[in-house]
Formats: structure tokens, C-alpha cells, sequence
């Protein structure tokens, strides 16, 4: 199959980064590929506006991917999007030819791919941005051909690690030459200007995208969101074995306090309405759920329980039963009150973070001209 041909570049915006120039967006700013959360509906919108909207594939099959790609290009006309993909995923090797086969634009990766998916998608055309949380998988990816890193700090919802994104985002801007993006913290314009002045190319945004107007997320689970206190957002490995940062929830806390025996039972029950969904082997469940144990000793619940992790996201993000599901979610659900629209959340966040930008660079001019006033030197220039 020819893939349709690249979609014309943006017109260029205020903040013209590597980021823009590399995936032919308006905005250097990224909705981030949410399972259950960031469908078409969302990930068009998020495109419109001129942001890289990416679309979350793991709870797609590969027929419901390439729907997906094709509404979202019907939606925007063609505009650049991207699309997450499960790097350990059995079937990963089929979903990178159906991207390829589709020309999306950019494919991001929840871990790192390996060197032969990169050089496959690379020899497409197709942009790879991995998601690393240390900057020695930066360094890694960087050394395999990757365009870009996004870079998730521990305020970052999801599964998260410990490192603050305003200590581990200037470490990898240090570490590696391809640009880099920050995300974990980031919800307006302040966090974009400070993203750009640590020397990142933009900034990702989970779950401020999924406070949105077009997010499909129940109503009654927004607003669980939007009535979180910023102690309301707590990381659990109770889940999968692994940090994994989420609203508390009467699901966390079953899953906190259950024993041995009823944690496995849970994990069946949930493990057998996954198969059910996606028609996955019970094989392949097993197999894909060891391969979510980066190095760990997961009990058979927990690789049950990372095996159909989606089944208790989707319970709470599709079906709305935030008693029977987990919430995924960064800090900063504690300090959003309102659901925008894509494209105001993206304008504001963009005219204040260019605001914020211009004022600094003024303090900065004027600063420099007062001091040489007083010293009597050459006036800098920049």
C-alpha cells in the first residue's frame, strides 16, 4: 500500500522549536497518547489546534487502529498526528507497518523500542519519539536513531518513577543532542515557558488534555478529577507491581488492602473480560504481561493484573465506575478547575507562555542596561 503523501507543514506559531520543525506542528506541545482517553475525537481536536495530538493504541486492536487513523485524517484534513505504540507488544512489529502503510506522521513509544523498529519506522519517513524516564534510556535511544525523547518526570501520571521533571528534564537536555520534551507537571503557559527555558524543544500534557471539553471521559469522572486536592493523587504498586501514579479510589483501596487470594481472584476476573474484549490468547496475555516486569519478580496476580491494566482503566475512563476501576493521573489534577476546549487550552497556554517569555527577556534587557549605567560597560548584545 502507498501511504498518502506528508501532510503540509503549520503555518509557524509564536514558538518555533525542534519540535515544531521536526513534526510540522504549529505549537511545540503534545497531548499524550492516554489508554481509553485519547481516541480520535480528542487527538483531532488536539491537531486542529495546532498541537500534536497522539493516539493511545494499546487498547485498540490493529483493525480499530487503522479506523482510528483514518477518522482523525478525515476529521483535520491531514494535519500531523502521532500514535503510541507498546514497544513490547507481540504484535508491535504489525502495528509499525500499519503506521508506515497509513503515513502517520510520528509514532511514540511508552518504552523504548528496539534499534530494528526505529530504522524500519526511520526509513518510512515516520518521526520515533520514545518516552524515557532516566536519562540513561535517553542516551540509549539517542545511540539507536531516535528523532526525539519525551522526557516523564515523577509528577507524571501513569506509571511514573522518582526523579522530579525539574530535576531530571535538565539532565537529559545535557545528556543527549536530539531535542527532548518535558512532561510530568506541565498543565498552562508557565510550565511551556519553563519547559523551553530548561532547554527542552516542548512540553507533553496528559491529564490536562483529558480534562477537556472533547475528552470522552464520563462527566462523573471529570469531576473527580476536577475535585481533586493535589494530595488526592497518590502512586501504588498495587496494581501491576509497578509506581504507578493514580486518583485514590475505592478500587485503590481494595487493591491496597486485599490479600493474596483475592488479589488473584481479581486478577482472573479482570483477565478474563480482557480476552473476552480483544480476543487475546491466554498465551499472549501471559507473555505480554511478563514483558511489563522490567527486571521485576511479579507475583502471578501481578502479571495477571499488568497483563489488563487497561480493564481497570477502562472501567473508570469508558464505563464511569470509578469504584470499580483506576484513574490514572498526574499531580497537577489537583490544581485544574475547568474543561476547555482543545483549542483554548492550547491558545492560552501558548500566549502565556510567550507572554511570561517576553517579560523575563525584558527584565532581563532592562537589568543589563542598569548595570551598564553603573559600571560604564558596553551594553550587551545578545
Amino acid at each position: 500500500m502507498t501511504p498518502p503523501p506528508p501532510p503540509a507543514p503549520s503555518p509557524p506559531g509564536p514558538l518555533r522549536t525542534p519540535l515544531t520543525e521536526l513534526t510540522g506542528v504549529r505549537h511545540p506541545l503534545i497531548q499524550t497518547g492516554m489508554g481509553w482517553v485519547a481516541g480520535p475525537r480528542l487527538v483531532s481536536a488536539t491537531a486542529e489546534a495546532g498541537a500534536l495530538g497522539i493516539l493511545a493504541s494499546a487498547t485498540m486492536t490493529l483493525p480499530q487502529l487503522r479506523d482510528a487513523i483514518t477518522e482523525v485524517r478525515t476529521r483535520t484534513g491531514g494535519a500531523p498526528f502521532g500514535v503510541n505504540l507498546r514497544a513490547d507488544a507481540s504484535d508491535a512489529a504489525d502495528r509499525v507497518r500499519l503506521l508506515i502503510d497509513e503515513g502517520v506522521r510520528v509514532a511514540s513509544f511508552a518504552l523504548a523500542p528496539s534499534p530494528e523498529l526505529i530504522a524500519r519506522l526511520k526509513e518510512a519517513g515516520v518521526v520515533v519519539i520514545p518516552s524515557v524516564g532516566a536519562v540513561r534510556h535517553a542516551r540509549k535511544v539517542e545511540s539507536w536513531g531516535a528523532d526525539a525523547v519525551l522526557v516523564q518526570g515523577g509528577e507524571g501520571g501513569g506509571h511514573t518513577g522518582q526523579v522530579a521533571t525539574t530535576v531530571l528534564l535538565p539532565q537529559v537536555v545535557d545528556a543527549v543532542g536530539i531535542p527532548v520534551i518535558g512532561a510530568g507537571g506541565f498543565f498552562d503557559g508557565r510550565g511551556l515557558a519553563a519547559a523551553l527555558s530548561y532547554g527542552a524543544a516542548g512540553a507533553a500534557m496528559g491529564t490536562r488534555f483529558l480534562l477537556t471539553a472533547e475528552s470522552t471521559v464520563p462527566d462523573a469522572v471529570k469531576r473527580r478529577y476536577l475535585e481533586a486536592a493535589v494530595t488526592d493523587v497518590t502512586v501504588t504498586t498495587r496494581v501491576d507491581g509497578l509506581p504507578h501514579r493514580m486518583l485514590r479510589s475505592e478500587m485503590v483501596a481494595a487493591l491496597e488492602s486485599s490479600g493474596r487470594a483475592a488479589s488473584l481472584l481479581r486478577a482472573l476476573r479482570h483477565a478474563a473480560a480482557f480476552r473476552r474484549l480483544t480476543g487475546m490468547s491466554w498465551r499472549r496475555m501471559l507473555r505480554d504481561g511478563r514483558a511489563l516486569r522490567h527486571g521485576k519478580d511479579l507475583s502471578l496476580s501481578q502479571t495477571l493484573l499488568a497483563a489488563n491494566t487497561p480493564m481497570l482503566l477502562k472501567a473508570a475512563m469508558v464505563d464511569g465506575r470509578t469504584d470499580a476501576g483506576v484513574m490514572a493521573s498526574g499531580q497537577v489534577a489537583g490544581v485544574i478547575g475547568d474543561l476547555p476546549t482543545c483549542r483554548e487550552l492550547v491558545d492560552s497556554t501558548v500566549a502565556e507562555a510567550v507572554a511570561v517569555l517576553t517579560s523575563l527577556a525584558r527584565t532581563a534587557v532592562v537589568t543589563e542596561e542598569q548595570r551598564t549605567e553603573e559600571e560604564g560597560a558596553e551594553p550587551f548584545s545578545p
